[in-house]
């Protein structure tokens, strides 16, 4: 579903962090929400994804507002994967369990989960104990477990291993062409958004200063602010 932002802003202790007058990001797309340190990005997935309140605006999901139903459509994945103190099993079955599936139903797509991420050496382990490449592929295949119409991913390949990221990438594009769902995804790494993205929204001191293809926002015709970036390695 197409997400659209309406005059949205967002302070802390008086500074002004987000200001968004109109941003749509279009159903079906995998978005790369990219700018330097302290440009708002996770500011603005956490409002959307409901977990932060924004100070003035709007945020519609297909042109209704946050309810129950975007809710247990939606999904955000941090930086830092936050799991349940259990099992690996448990943890990608939680989804499942609190929207009702049938035992056999979790069985089956958990399993299905442990095989695509080739973590059935861990499926029985506890969460706090594994490493940040294994926590973070749990997280996603968490994330994914119960097939979101909205994926948000905040940074989910930062600090982890050049192998877990491949495989990371792998599953995010392998879910996004069979589902064709809505996905924003936080990075810092150009040549990521490149091999994931097809449309780039560009931030700046809590604006989205240009958006478009991969090719329009880093190309020959990137506009100044960007390419100054990029020179700098800003980003």
């Amino acid at each position: 579903m197409n997400i659209t932002v309406d005059s949205l802003t967002k302070k802390y202790n008086d500074k002004a962090v987000l200001d968004i007058p109109q941003m749509e990001f279009q159903e079906g797309c995998l978005w790369g929400i990219l700018g330097p340190n302290g440009s708002g990005k996770t500011t603005l997935v956490r409002i959307i994804a409901g977990i932060l309140d924004c100070c003035s605006g709007n945020v519609l999901y297909g042109g209704s507002g946050y309810d129950e139903s975007i809710k247990r459509s939606m999904t955000l994945v941090f930086q830092k994967p936050y799991l349940i103190r259990t099992t690996v099993f448990e943890n990608i079955a939680y989804p499942l369990r609190v929207r009702g599936y049938s035992e056999g139903e979790i069985n089956s797509r958990v399993v299905e989960m442990i095989d695509s991420f080739k973590i059935q050496s861990i499926r029985d382990q506890k969460a706090w104990t594994l490493s940040g490449g294994e926590a973070q592929k749990v997280a996603l295949a968490r994330a994914l477990v119960f097939k979101p119409r909205i994926l948000i991913l905040d940074e989910p390949t930062s600090n982890i291993d050049p192998e877990s990221i491949m495989l990371l990438e792998e599953r995010i594009l392998d879910y996004y062409r069979k589902e064709k769902p809505t996905i924003l995804m936080v990075t810092h790494n150009i040549q990521q958004a490149k091999r994931l993205c097809n449309r780039i929204a560009f931030m700046n001191e809590g604006k989205i200063i240009d958006s478009g293809s991969p090719s329009e926002i880093f190309g020959p015709g990137a506009i100044p602010k960007i390419k100054e970036f990029i020179k700098k390695g800003l980003i």
